[in-house]
């Protein structure tokens, strides 16, 4: 079966309390599809803790305007330890998540009321963007996206793609492009930065070409990954020393089709998996094939191939993915179903 990237299905970020954190991502961001809930070990992941197998609480959340979604990790048995340093602009992994918004001044004057920290102007240097720091600790990047594929009352939508340091930015664009068909550059330049950032980075912005999509692909929409290179400082690892699920995006989640084909591809380009559920995962509400891989700084790449989504639960009503051609989008009155899973008051 020949490949697909259908899009960004989601970020993962290490949390303390996950319930907390979904509610305010869904009062105030409009994250209010709960895709699934789920309490498991997570066996397949030793290699990124410590060779224990620690028990977590998941939640997925989407927003129906279009983008990926925000997997909320939380240890069980282990409380979750931030970065020993403050992380900077250029550290090696996810220094935020892009969210697209369809009205940027409406959005920055709405944060602004909430009394976001860290709230920066409005950058028009490419894509209109700015920056925030949620209640939590993690950095945002609101960009001005119009991508919609359901209108809904949130003056955003989801999640449009991350902002990623890297330490080789040639290396980084070959494994991006070759392995995820991020190959149009939008955008690249020499930066020298004044304020919360010092310092001067190579920044490039890349986009897919998206000449086919299966599956989900039209919810998740157009992506975009920003890669930064910070040239006169030594980088660190914004997860040195620490474990996948502790504070902070734990990965950035592709969904795809044609795992075995991404497998084999992986490997001759010297990026092999680093776990693979090998056949199916099952998380209760959903289910599929699930795979990692590391950029080349050791940012965690999720690859799912879903299986089984669930579209209204009380009636136990599931969605069957595997006996679809994994090519084809699905309808979208099918898509907008799952708006009966949105969670309308705290949890």
């Amino acid at each position: 079966m020949v490949e697909t990237i259908n899009g960004i299905q989601q970020i993962g970020i290490g949390v303390l309390d996950v319930k907390k954190v979904f509610n305010w991502y869904r009062t105030h961001l409009g994250f209010d599809i709960l895709l699934f809930e789920d309490e498991a070990v997570a066996a397949l992941m030793t290699r990124y803790t410590n060779g224990k197998a620690e028990r977590r609480e998941a939640y997925l959340s989407l927003n129906m305007t279009g983008g990926g979604g925000l997997e909320i990790w939380q240890f069980k048995d282990r409380r979750p330890i931030a970065a020993v340093n403050k992380i900077q602009f250029g550290d090696l992994g996810i220094y935020a998540m892009k969210i697209r918004c369809k009205n940027l001044i409406e959005m920055h004057s709405y944060l602004k009321d909430l009394n976001v920290s860290h709230l920066s102007g409005i950058n028009h240097s490419y894509s209109s963007n700015f920056y925030f720091t949620d209640p939590f600790g993690n950095r945002v990047q609101m960009v001005e996206d119009h991508y919609v594929f359901c209108k809904q009352t949130t003056k955003n939508g989801g999640v449009l793609g991350a902002v990623i340091g890297v330490s080789d930015m040639e290396t980084s664009m070959q494994f991006y492009s070759t392995m995820l068909g991020y190959s149009v550059v939008e955008y690249d330049t020499l930066e020298t930065l004044q304020e919360n950032s010092k310092g001067t980075f190579r920044r490039v912005v890349i986009s897919q070409e998206r000449k086919f999509v299966g599956g989900f692909g039209d919810l998740l929409g157009p992506t975009q990954l920003e890669l930064i290179q910070v040239l006169d400082r030594t980088p660190v690892k914004i997860f040195e020393n620490r474990l996948w699920g502790d504070l902070g995006y734990i990965h950035l989640c592709f969904d795809v089709s044609g795992m075995s084909s991404i497998r084999e591809k992986a490997k001759l380009n010297g990026h092999a998996f680093t776990v693979d559920s090998a056949n199916s995962f099952d998380m209760g509400n959903a289910a599929g094939h699930f795979s990692y891989m590391e950029d080349p700084d050791g940012t965690l790449i999720e690859l799912v191939e879903t299986h089984k989504v669930p579209i209204l639960k009380s009636l136990g009503l599931f969605l069957n993915l595997k006996k679809r051609n994994p090519h084809k989008t699905l309808p979208k009155w099918l898509i907008k179903s799952l708006s009966f899973q949105r969670v309308k008051k705290y949890r």
